[in-house]
């Protein structure tokens, strides 16, 4: 398959072109389905020459395209509805009638408070005139209205709030919120790019958008809102995630206190703060994507807390020197896992109360785990007589010096 992408150097257009790319290079092998031969990359500064060209030989065509932040109202036709006129009648004018997408906006629903936006409006006369075009030349047509999009690459201080604060925050700048209670919903890029690939292996989602008022399912539809429908004359990414922006700046202040406090907040897989977090990450200058660590040392070596979470424990890393033993003791309830990545080791657990010891020797040249049981006293003695031991250690809760449950006792 050939895809041509027009606005290939936006922000969607980078994050669709760099993903075809993975699959042409088989990079990505996720979609075996989906063989990609040729990504037509076409933005300002292409010329019509090769957009005749593009549009000969596509088998897939990604129109993003378009004008968002106009100096003049005009602009929004000319950019939303005028590119879009030239490309299908290039399509035509060439013969090639291949399947069609096009990225507009819920704002072409004119519901609510849409209702008079210069750029509702052309991107619904660009709507319309992609459902004609596919009446006429029978092309698969697919219309996508997008909600506010996030994730990496969005540009800052534009039309993205959440790019604006993700870039504050992470760049020390302040950030304003007028009204925190205001809920947005939001379209993460891979989510989209997601989507859109499975367009093109013809199974996009499908939906209409009922008008205000409209009843459907027992469902009363606000004109925004997308009724899921196999039927239906638009498309959509099925998954996107509310969240006002209070909150969503509220992720973002922990998320920069990270490397400080160490605590990783909750991100469970495919979660609204998952997403944002790795969002706010691709906003980091060169300075903050490195931070150090507070090392507590003594003459037998050093200890290092490296992430602590809030359910699931905290990650250390133990170095020992050459003949040292450390721990001996036990706890109630927490227990560990021993990691030996370099070096070699002795671990011993005891049962409080018994004269039977468990041993178990490691190495770093075959990485094993080894349970630090509750109720056992236990340690970790470095064997070697030349070479530093080093050990990453997982504990089931953080540590807590007002409840340490730690107790010394000789193994």
């Amino acid at each position: 398959m050939k895809v041509l992408i027009t606005g290939a150097k936006g922000f969607v257009g980078r994050n669709l072109t760099e993903n075809l790319k993975n699959i042409r290079d088989g990079k990505n092998r996720t979609r075996p389905a989906l063989r990609i031969e040729e990504v037509y990359e076409y933005d300002l500064g292409s010329t019509e020459e090769e957009l005749r060209l593009f549009c000969r030989t596509a088998d897939f065509v990604c129109n993003l395209a378009g004008v968002n932040r106009p100096k003049d109202p005009e602009e929004f036709r000319q950019g939303n509805f005028g590119f879009a006129s030239h490309l299908l009648d290039v399509l035509r004018e060439e013969g090639n009638s291949c399947p069609v997408m096009l990225s507009s906006s819920v704002q072409a629903s004119l519901a609510g408070r849409f209702g008079t936006s210069e750029y509702g409006l052309s991107k619904k006369a660009g709507e319309e005139l992609f459902f004609a075009y596919g009446e006429e030349t029978g092309a698969k047509v697919f219309v996508y209205r997008f909600p506010n999009l996030a994730g990496k690459w969005i540009r800052p201080n534009y039309n993205s709030a959440v790019g604006t604060f993700c870039h504050n925050i992470a760049n020390d700048l302040p950030v304003t919120v007028n009204d925190p209670s205001v809920e947005l919903e939001l379209l993460f890029v891979d989510d989209l790019i997601d989507e859109l690939l499975d367009a093109m292996e013809g199974r996009p989602h499908r939906c209409d958008y009922p008008a205000a008022g409209e009843v459907r399912g027992g469902i009363v539809y606000d004109g925004l809102t997308p009724c899921w429908d196999p039927e239906g004359r638009y498309c959509g990414a099925p998954v996107t995630h509310r969240a006002t922006l209070g909150y969503i700046v509220e992720c973002l202040e922990k998320f920069r206190a990270m490397p400080a406090s160490l605590m990783m907040p909750a991100i469970p897989q495919g979660s609204f703060e998952k997403k944002l977090f790795s969002m706010y990450l691709s906003y980091l200058p060169p300075e903050k994507t490195v931070y150090d660590l507070a090392m507590k040392e003594d003459e037998r070596g050093s200890f290092t807390e490296l992430l602590k979470t809030a359910d699931h424990g905290q990650f250390s890393v133990n170095i020992s020197k050459p003949g040292i033993t450390k721990g001996q003791h036990w706890h109630n309830t927490k227990w560990e896992l021993f990691i030996v990545v370099s070096g070699e080791a002795l671990i011993e657990e005891r049962k409080i109360g018994t004269d039977e010891v468990r041993r178990f020797r490691v190495s770093g040249k075959k990485i094993r785990a080894v349970v630090m049981l509750p109720g056992y006293t236990h340690n970790i003695i470095n064997l070697s007589k030349t070479e530093d031991l080093v050990t990453l250690m997982w504990a089931n809760e953080i540590f807590d010096p007002k409840k340490p449950d730690t107790f010394f006792e000789p193994v």
